[in-house]
């Protein structure tokens, strides 16, 4: 028999057996009043549904079906929530039984096997890494005690994804853009240009690789080596995180610890002198990983919108250099201790926030047991999707909620109004205090030394484009000219 056929066959016979056992698991859960669903396609469910960008796709679904329904997505089922009543319901009244992540096999690629802090289950090992970041290394007073966020001399020249790396490289692994030869490293630019080409490419492959993780039998048929391709990029991302911990290794065998200002990475390390087993060098990349994509890629998407948005609203830029003259005076530039005073740009950055989140579908979440959400029920091992996107846009909440009004947040105004752009429950982003403080003395930099413009006057394109992070689908160009009030601060960098 012709070999072609019989694969053929193999595959039909493959995805019959996983339909069926698939309905037979359904319908073991006993669920007598799920959430309303959409007409499904044998073996598919709903996955001819799911367009590009998603969250707009789940907008449109979400208008016909109510603020909770549910969709089947190959193997998996799935629950969208997209009201603010029912996100609260998720993540108060049921914040332990949605506190699992759903193990994709993508992911389990990028991730040592799921053990990382982004995508470990929930339990003990979890809860400690948890710790670590929350306590350790991203409270609030750790984050400002850090050396490099605020005295980061950042090139303005560089993409915003490279600015913000740069903070992020002075913060996790207190390494400046570039070393001198004298250090006998490797030039960190180059190295911060290969981690960006890593980001770049590991993002589209996942993309590539997601059939696995909801059809687990098309694994079988990986022609085109997604997965090899994946190992390799990984290899070459924890090859440059290692020679970031191995530096600063050396520096604290060399005594160049200097006290409270500590990186991330040399706070990890001290940790792992007394508890060898637990802060293993598996951990601390892992940990280092989740914290340079997730705060590269926000930080840099965050950014962009709020410029395109400024420079949409040429009103409310005169009003944040206004502030920030009044607050900080023209003799010095924005630093971290600064952005918690300045109150427009805190409400600038939240109007972005809620208007374009970095994550408009926030980190799916899995049920460990059955629970009611707007009054259906959810049985367990149903992924959780809520959709930050359409709740920080929903009129019910939010006067005008397409509008960019930074002053909304003004005197405490926004209080109570559910904004979640990293989140909510016991998974929040525990990476929020250093990603704003990130975003705020970046943007704040910006704003403060330079006159923007939009190219020959036309208003910048808010088109959204595809991607984990929500990106501006047309890149942001704009003229921009040194403030004459800041030629003398800027000339002494």
């Amino acid at each position: 028999m012709d070999k072609a056929y019989i694969a053929v066959l193999s595959f039909a016979f493959l995805f019959l057996l996983h339909y069926i056992l698939g309905r037979k698991s359904n319908g073991s859960k006993g669920a007598v009043h799920l959430p309303p669903s959409p007409p499904a396609v044998p073996f598919f469910g709903h996955l001819h549904l799911v367009e590009k960008p998603l969250h707009a796709a789940l907008c449109r679904l979400g208008a016909r079906l109510g603020p909770v329904f549910s969709l089947r997505l190959g193997a998996r089922n799935a629950v969208v929530v997209s009201s603010p009543a029912c996100a609260r319901e998720c993540f108060t009244d049921h914040d332990v039984a949605f506190a699992n992540r759903p193990q994709f096999p993508s992911q389990m690629l990028v991730s040592y096997g799921g053990t990382s802090l982004v995508s470990s289950s929930y339990g003990p090992h979890w809860r400690n890494l948890r710790r670590v970041a929350a306590v350790r290394l991203l409270s609030a007073h750790r984050v400002t005690g850090m050396s490099g966020v605020g005295a980061a001399r950042v090139e303005l020249k560089r993409s915003l994804f490279e600015l913000s790396l740069s903070v992020l490289m002075e913060t996790i692994a207190r390494t400046k853009g570039t070393r001198s030869e004298a250090d006998g490293d490797t030039d960190m630019s180059l190295e911060a240009q290969e981690f960006k080409q890593v980001v770049d490419e590991i993002i589209p492959l996942i993309g590539a690789a997601n059939v696995w993780d909801y059809l687990p039998v098309m694994r079988w048929f990986d022609v085109s080596g997604v997965r090899s391709r994946i190992l390799a990029t990984v290899s070459r991302r924890d090859a440059f995180l290692h020679r970031l911990i191995d530096a600063e290794r050396r520096r604290m065998e060399e005594g160049g610890d200097d006290g409270e200002k500590k990186s991330m990475i040399a706070v990890l390390l001290t940790l792992q002198k007394t508890e060898p087993e637990l802060y293993t060098d598996q951990m601390i990349i892992a940990l280092c990983a989740n914290m340079f994509v997730a705060g590269t890629e926000t930080t840099s998407s965050t950014i962009e919108w709020a410029m395109s948005l400024l420079l949409n609203h040429p009103a409310a830029l005169k009003k944040a250099q206004a502030e920030m003259d009044a607050s900080i005076g023209t003799s010095r530039m924005v630093t971290a201790d600064d952005v918690p005073r300045l109150s427009y740009l805190q409400c600038i950055i939240n109007e972005t926030l809620r208007l374009y989140p970095a994550a408009p579908l926030l980190l799916p979440h899995e049920s460990s047991a059955d629970c009611k959400v707007g009054g259906y029920d959810v049985p367990s091992g149903t992924m959780l999707i809520v959709n930050a996107y359409a709740i920080h846009r929903d009129p019910a909440v939010w006067e005008d909620p397409t509008a960019f009004r930074p002053e909304r947040f003004e005197d405490g105004k926004g209080d109570g109004l559910l904004l979640m752009p990293f989140g909510m429950g016991r998974r929040r982003c525990p990476g929020e205090t250093l990603a704003l403080q990130t975003v705020g003395v970046v943007l704040g930099t910006l704003v403060q030394c330079f006159d923007w413009e939009r190219v020959d006057g036309l208003e910048v394109d808010m088109t959204e484009g595809v991607g984990i992070t929500m990106p501006k689908s047309v890149a942001l160009e704009a003229v921009c000219r040194p403030r004459a009030a800041m030629r003398d601060v800027l000339q002494k960098l």
